[in-house]
This record gives structure tokens, sequence and C-alpha cells, in this order.
């Protein structure tokens, strides 16, 4: 399972992206595409246009990571399409993505919440 911080968001990126970027164009996507800084410690998902490469960007504190996935056969199966330049997931999701699980096929079950008990008679 894949365990990051609560402030860590995950952007996924609506538009496919040419995946010969380096690091510094992928960062000026993220700025202009998702309006996001790409120093402040998120994580950045990209799909390359035949969809079987994601590329993942953050920011350590000390240097930008790109991590790299591609598939031997198959394609990312994306969400729908957000208005704005991306798309706000959580890890369970950006495993599920990475796995090639389709996204909007799929459904998650209600969380749980505890039974609240009133100290009134």
């Amino acid at each position: 399972m894949l365990s990051l911080p609560t402030s860590v968001r995950i952007f996924l990126a609506s538009e496919p992206v040419d995946m010969r970027k380096s690091f510094d164009a992928l960062a000026a996507l993220v700025r202009s595409q998702v309006g996001q800084d790409p120093m402040s410690g998120h994580l950045f998902v990209f799909i390359g246009r035949r969809r079987h490469i994601a590329r993942i960007l953050f920011w350590d504190r000390s240097g930008y990571c790109l991590f790299s996935k591609r598939l031997e056969s198959g394609a990312f199966k994306l969400p729908a399409k957000s208005a704005s330049g991306a798309t706000a997931i959580d890890g369970g999701a950006l495993l599920a993505l990475l796995e090639g699980i389709d996204l909007d096929t799929t459904r998650r079950r209600p969380g749980w919440k505890p039974i609240s008990f009133d100290s009134s008679p």
C-alpha cells in the first residue's frame, strides 16, 4: 500500500503529455496546466499519448524526483476528464491506476463511521 502523509495531494493531469519531457518541462506543465507549485511536495501524475507510460513528478527538499512506469501490454485507464487541468485523486486511486484498473467502472465502498452514542437518557 502507498503510504503518504495526509498533507500530500496527488494530481492527475487530464491531457496526455509527451513522455520525452524532462524534469523542468514537466514542472512547467504543473505550473501552467495544473495551476500548482511543483515544489509543493505534492505528486503530479502524467500519462503519455498512447497511455502505456505514466510518470510521477515530485519535489523532495533537495530536488525533483521522477518515477516512471511502462505497461508491457494494455493501457492506463484514466478517469473522466475534469474541466480543470488536473484531477485530484487519492493514494488508493493512484495504485489502482498504476495497476491498470479502470477507475470509472469501479466503485468505492462507503467509509467506516463510528456510531455516536448520545449521553442523554
